[in-house]
This record gives structure tokens, sequence and C-alpha cells, in this order.
């Protein structure tokens, strides 16, 4: 396993009447994040708020490409980001989620306090398989054929790169101590936004190049799962 310290690139925030960031995504201009009763996206050249849809937001978010996929308590909601209007809701895996992301048409839920991450059918719900992790699950997202997923346990957060068939960690990005993760999301590119739980900040981390890493050696992809 690779492993090497996490380089924070840049903060964001923290953004007024914000103390808490619960989940974070990107629709390739603005950053999305969720605050609690509300989903909040700001530039992420300027850092500056752009807008805010008042709706339930306590957990990880998503973007399909069109819409926005939300948790909140039992459920994900589908929001259309243009109006703000609650399209469809589909009911969360058993014990609700902390993370979300969108990949290969479906939705990919990470559980915080039972260490996994479920591929999910986004217009029913149903469980399409299950990995395994051995830390609190705290945000999740594809990029390159790369599953990663954030942790967070006392005063320990990491970013870890797993091989999505196994569930095995095969790189981890150590985070400050005292500096948590709430929610994860890659550009699709070289930068990871992390929400920064209760601080209400975001915070961009630098993705490790394909091929490079602080202790060296050759970097195996991992290519996402076909779904069956």
């Amino acid at each position: 396993m690779k492993q090497s310290a996490a380089e924070i690139l840049r903060e964001y925030g923290p953004f007024p009447g914000v103390d808490h960031v619960r989940g974070v995504t990107f629709d390739g201009r603005h950053v999305w994040f969720a605050s609690g009763d509300k989903l909040n996206a700001f530039d992420p050249a300027s850092g500056k708020t752009v807008r805010s849809i008042d709706v339930a937001a306590h957990a990880g978010t998503a973007f399909d490409g069109v819409h926005l996929f939300q948790l909140a308590d039992e459920r994900i909601q589908k929001i259309d980001p243009k109006t703000g209007r609650v399209l469809a809701t589909i009911p969360a895996p058993s014990g609700g989620g902390s993370g979300l992301a969108w990949a290969e048409g479906t939705l990919w839920v990470g559980q915080y306090r039972n260490r996994k991450i479920h591929q999910i059918d986004p217009e029913t719900g149903a469980t399409l398989r299950t990995i395994e992790s051995n830390r609190f699950v705290t945000g999740v997202t594809w990029v390159d054929g790369e599953l990663w997923h954030a942790t967070s346990e006392g005063e320990e957060s990491d970013l870890r790169r797993l091989d999505p068939r196994t569930g095995e960690v095969l790189e981890k990005l150590e985070m400050p101590p005292g500096v948590s993760v709430s929610g994860l999301e890659s550009d699709g590119g070289d930068r990871f936004f992390c929400g920064g739980q209760s601080s209400g900040k975001v915070r961009v981390v630098r993705r490790p190049k394909k091929g490079t890493a602080a202790d060296s050696g050759s970097r195996t992809r991992s290519e996402p799962p076909q779904n069956e």
C-alpha cells in the first residue's frame, strides 16, 4: 500500500451561516456542499457563494451530469439544480448514508458506522453490490476508474483508494491531525474537494498522479466494475 501525507492546496470558507459541511460534489463549474437545511454552490476560482437551495441536506451529495442527488436521513433526493425542485426520492440503504457519488449510471453510498460502500440503482434504491471497509466511511468518489473514500475516526482522517473488487486499500493520503473529512469529490482531474465537517470549510487536496507517489513505485489502475 502506498502511503503519503495529503497535500492541501486551498481552503474555502468558513461560509456565512454554515456551521457544518456534510457532503460535497462538483458539477464541472461549481462546487456544491450540503449544510443541513441547504445545498450551497460556490465558484472554486473565486470562492464566492453563487446560490443555495432550501432542501434537507444532511449527508452526501452527488451530481450525474444533469441532476443533484442528496442524502437526507433515510432517503436520497433527486433535485433539479435549476429550479431547486425535488423530482423524486428513493430509500437509502438500511442504516442511512454518509457519502454519495455517481459513476457508471449508478449511485454509490458510503455508510459511516457500518463501514460499507453500496452501489445502488438510482431509480429504485436497490443495492447492486457492497464493498466492505475497515474504517468509518465519510465520503466516496470515482475518478478515472479509481474508487476513493474518505475516513474519519477520532482525530485521524485520510483519503484512501480501494480495489473496487476486493476492498483492499491500495493507497492512502493522511490528512493533518485534527483535520476531518465529511464528503469527498473529484474534479475529474488532479484535485479532490473535501468537506471539513464542523470547521465549515471545504478543502482542496491534490490527487496523486498515476505512477507517482511519495513512496515511489508503479501504480496499479483500478478499473471500475461492470454493471451486471
